[in-house]
């Protein structure tokens, strides 16, 4: 049990306690937890190390040191995650945005440059939105643009409303409940996805924070990991604008396999992007005409 009486003593305290349990990252969860529950930040930890801790706060500290312990990510305890400088509430059915996807919004935001600027009204269709994260991070360079975010779980639409209203961009994002393109109606000059691609027997050798934490069906597609593309490559020209883009996040292996699948499909590969780790990580499609 937590004895610590000051913040300085407390953070400690956590970091230990995680790195013990062979936690990788120690003290970073350390500090976001203890900042959650003093509402302190790094700053205070510096100028103010012997600020008293209650016992309530202790306490709290203690509950939540344990759920990181037992596997529950730390952004999960938190209830909240930033991505791309946007704070981002996180739900039961969405999966919790990753640094990685960045690499998509980068990629789509040099196409976006490249065809047009970032000043025109774009259409934006973000398929499998979760938090709303892709179409949020989109809206909040492009200041004309509309976004629709289009997602199977009304649990996952919510959010990402919320989401929308918390940063400001509210009035210019619609929720569309639907599967895939089903219930989308319209072009679109950007269509962006990070979809499933993880293969069904992989899904035992994830770790047990997104095993036990993120939505299976927001992860997993078939036996290949394929399925999700199969179907974006298949319907999606019918939802492109005259010049638009399609635009996916994919696994560190599988760009030639998704490539292979939009070009029989008429698209052609406009460009691709790597991850911080330098694995291929976002492709973007246009028409196989596209100059």
């Amino acid at each position: 049990m937590a004895e610590a009486e000051t913040l300085g003593a407390l953070l400690t305290w956590a970091r230990n306690e995680l790195a013990s349990a062979g936690i990788s990252e120690a003290s970073l969860d350390a500090r976001l937890l203890v900042e959650h529950v003093t509402q302190t930040t790094r700053l205070d930890a510096v100028s103010r190390p012997d600020r008293p801790v209650s016992d309530d706060e202790r306490d709290l500290a203690q509950q939540l040191i344990n759920q990181r312990i037992a596997g529950k990510p730390v952004h999960r305890i938190l209830g909240f995650r930033e991505f791309y400088g946007l704070n981002l509430k996180l739900s039961e059915e969405t999966l919790e945005p990753r640094p990685d996807t960045e690499t998509l919004v980068e990629l789509v935001l040099d196409e976006v440059r490249r065809l047009g600027g970032e000043d025109r009204p774009w259409r934006v269709l973000d398929l499998g939105t979760g938090t709303g994260a892709i179409a949020l991070a989109l809206l909040s360079v492009l200041p004309e643009a509309r976004a629709t975010g289009a997602d199977i779980s009304a649990d996952a639409l919510a959010t990402a409303r919320a989401n929308a209203d918390m940063n400001g961009c509210g009035h210019r994002f619609e929720a569309c409940l639907s599967d895939w393109f089903e219930s989308v109606h319209g072009r679109f000059d950007i269509i962006v996805s990070n979809p499933p691609y993880i293969r069904e027997d992989d899904w035992s050798d994830l770790a047990i924070e997104v095993r036990e934490h993120d939505p299976r069906r927001a992860l997993v597609a078939g036996q290949d990991g394929l399925d999700a593309y199969r179907r974006l490559a298949a319907e999606g020209s019918a939802f492109l604008a005259v010049g638009g883009i399609l635009a996916v996040e994919i696994g560190h292996d599988q760009k030639e396999s998704v490539t292979g699948l939009f070009t029989e499909q008429g698209f052609r590969l406009r460009a691709h992007g790597r991850d911080l780790a330098g694995h291929d990580r976002a492709l973007v499609f246009g028409p196989g005409n596209s100059s």
